[in-house]
């Protein structure tokens, strides 16, 4: 059995590049996305055992791909489990995170400690 992949969806190419290297050291491959799309282009691509979804993305919000992501495991029965992080920390953003299926929230600023 080969490495956990993770894709890691942030436009911001300093968290991006953070995330993956805290990720890739601790022992996971890591495929990246900018946008929304190319992270559901990721998806059909490659095998994805999880994704890191930043909320506020150029184009199709992470909501938006948090939804769609959802609704193909439905059609294809392969669950992937998504971790939203994000700056976005309310309370209200967090319940409505995880109402359009995330399985965890995490906020920015973050300890690499506690997102892996």
């Amino acid at each position: 059995m080969g490495k956990i992949t993770i894709l890691v969806v942030e436009d911001e190419a300093a968290i991006q590049q953070l995330v993956s290297y805290n990720l890739i050291k601790a022992g996971f491959h890591v495929t990246c996305a900018d946008n929304g799309e190319e992270a559901l282009e990721c998806l059909l691509q490659e095998t994805i055992d999880c994704v890191l979804l930043d909320l506020m993305l150029p184009g199709m919000s992470g909501l938006e791909v948090c939804e769609t992501i959802r609704r193909n495991s439905e059609k294809n029965g392969r669950y992937i489990p998504i971790v939203m992080l994000t700056a976005k920390g309310e309370e209200e953003d967090i319940v409505e995170g995880l109402e359009y299926g995330a399985d965890d929230y995490v906020t920015k600023p973050f300890s690499p400690k506690v997102l892996i």
